[in-house]
């Protein structure tokens, strides 16, 4: 049985309480998800879940990825 971000007690992404909602919202020029579990479904390039992030205007970090502040 597959476990809920709230079983694993984390916030998630998905949905009216989800962070991507909150995310969308802010007016910063970039929003990055990191420390995600390698069983993500935002991971995987062609999901509707990763395409729904990258709709919201946030974007999906990866191996390598440097971010200069």
């Amino acid at each position: 049985m597959a476990k809920t971000a709230e079983d694993l007690a984390h916030l998630p992404i998905g949905g009216p309480d989800g962070s991507l909602q909150t995310l969308a919202r802010l007016s910063a020029r970039r929003r990055v998800y990191i420390h995600l579990n390698n069983t993500n479904p935002i991971l995987r390039e062609d999901s509707a879940e990763r395409r729904a992030v990258e709709a919201a205007g946030c974007e999906v970090a990866f191996d390598g990825m440097e971010v200069t502040l």
